[in-house]
């Protein structure tokens, strides 16, 4: 395996394949037991309306190419996806979330604007198990302005959302139906907001998008449910809280925040399958960062730091996506300008070495996602238009190009579902 410095030419042929067996992503995976006999479903959530009202730093300013989310069945066989419909909305479903039961699907419509502090929604849906559709539940208040995360607690009973434009973070009560409650906490950020100039980012660097006030990019639960994690892009921190299941409120961990390196700026994470290492990507920094995380009290403890670039890159980068593959041996890490996933294998002490970096086939890949058996991996080219869909190698950890492209007007996320098969 070779890595990929030089031409666009020699960066096409980069890296083959990737290792794991069921690479699972968040909130994606629901119902797959019924993978042998019925069809994979992939919702693509969008931008589906132009970003307004937003800071002069926002730097990927969509215009809403997209018309809601986009339904496609799953060839299993080639990756190919054939469209199976439309849920027309035009607040832009940026991320989606699939209960366990593949029976319900809720979205944060990011460009959605509610009330005098122009609050954005989450909308729950009823999924027909018989073709896949969605049927709108009802809609609330996410807790602030531009809702861009969510998922749902490992019992079932709660949605987190993340808000970036309003820095702040809730918990959703999901009812009996599946449909929403208001919030049961709201939290929002406070603090110093980090440099403009990242500690660690590559030479030559302009990239500068959320150091300008507060941002809260992403929020989970971990493995065991007893503490979820924020992640502020603006404040340079993952916030750890514990999380009371009966109330679906937050109060602060024992430890309760890890700071990142000034300017970095940390957009998701994602847990190791073993739940003891928790992997950081830094938008700004363009950065993996490793943490040992303890279970019994929320504790992260950083121990390795690395570039999520090819030796030798220079220039302006943002990081997007960071993802750990099923078997946890490997992780991927978006790209966007250098337009790349970037391939890690995993070590047997946690600790990340770069293999390879595949070319996403389009322009500024904001997330990816696997299909639940681990057999392909889904790339939203927001600028582009399209997913590209490339299938994976288990041994080597690398990602070969299918030659399949799905149209999608600003695609942000790709959320996968199996269905019985039809008669």
């Amino acid at each position: 395996m070779h890595s990929t410095s030089g031409s666009r030419r020699s960066f096409l042929k980069a890296a083959a394949g990737v290792a794991g067996a069921a690479a699972l992503a968040e909130g994606s995976t629901a119902a797959a037991a019924e993978a042998a006999d019925g069809v994979l479903m992939a919702y693509v959530g969008t931008f589906s309306s132009p970003l307004s009202d937003v800071l002069p730093t926002q730097v990927d300013l969509p215009p809403g190419n997209g018309r809601g989310i986009h339904l496609f069945e799953v060839d299993e066989d080639t990756g190919a996806l054939r469209p199976a419909g439309i849920q027309e909305m035009g607040t832009s479903p940026s991320r989606l979330a699939i209960n366990t039961a593949g029976t319900r699907l809720y979205s944060a419509n990011e460009t959605d604007r509610v009330g005098p502090d122009k609050e954005g929604t989450v909308t729950a849906f009823a999924i027909n198990r018989a073709d896949g559709k969605l049927a709108p539940l009802n809609s609330v208040r996410s807790g602030g302005a531009g809702p861009t995360y969510v998922s749902i607690h490992p019992a079932g009973k709660h949605l987190l959302v993340a808000n970036y434009f309003g820095g702040s973070v809730a918990v959703l009560p999901i009812l009996q139906d599946g449909s929403l409650g208001p919030a049961t906490d709201v939290k929002t950020d406070a603090g110093k907001i980090g440099p403009t100039r990242a500690t660690h980012a590559p030479p030559g660097s302009f990239a500068f998008s959320g150091h300008d006030r507060t941002h809260a990019h992403q929020i989970l639960a971990d493995p065991s449910g007893r503490f979820v994690l924020h992640v502020d892009l603006g404040l340079d921190k993952i916030f750890v809280w514990r999380f009371d299941p009966a109330a679906g409120t937050l109060s602060p961990g024992g430890s309760p925040f890890v700071s990142l390196p000034p300017g970095d700026g940390p957009r998701h994470v994602h847990f190791h399958p073993n739940g003891k290492w928790l992997y950081s990507i830094q938008e700004e920094g363009s950065t993996l960062v490793l943490f040992d995380y303890d279970g019994d009290t929320g504790t992260l403890s950083e121990r390795q730091t690395l570039s999520s670039l090819p030796p030798g890159y220079a220039g302006s980068n943002f990081c997007s996506e960071i993802l750990v593959s099923g078997d946890g041996k490997f992780v991927y890490a978006g790209n966007r300008l250098h337009d790349s996933i970037g391939i890690f294998a995993v070590g047997r002490d946690g600790q990340l070495k770069h293999v390879a970096d595949e070319w996403t086939r389009g322009n500024y890949p904001r997330s990816f996602t696997f299909t639940p058996n681990g057999d392909f991996l889904y790339c939203c080219n927001q600028r582009a238009d399209h997913v590209s869909i490339f299938r994976v190698n288990r041994r080597t950890g690398g990602l070969k190009f299918t030659g399949h492209y799905a149209p999608v007007g600003n695609p942000s996320h790709v959320a996968f579902l199996n269905l019985p098969r039809r008669p």
